[in-house]
């Protein structure tokens, strides 16, 4: 079995310093939608949802191109 993500949980520790510019640069280069959802779960459940909109949107936005079908492969 693969070993779950820490990437979630440090991100959260990111948010909560405050930093983010940090955290926004970070969410840009996430490595899977599934990290990004489990981000915004905890997000919601330490009650920041809303908080920092530019965090939401980054967040949105990521999930968004992530999931997207890619448009050519490399060779």
């Amino acid at each position: 079995m693969a070993k779950p993500s820490d990437w979630p949980q440090k991100m959260m520790a990111v948010i909560r310093t405050g930093n983010m510019s940090a955290a926004i640069a970070q969410i840009k280069v996430a490595p899977t939608v599934k990290d990004l959802r489990q981000l915004q779960d905890q997000i919601a459940r330490a009650g920041l949802a809303g908080r920092w909109h530019e965090l939401d949107e980054a967040i949105k936005d990521n999930m968004a191109l992530l999931s997207a079908p890619r448009l050519h492969r490399s060779p």
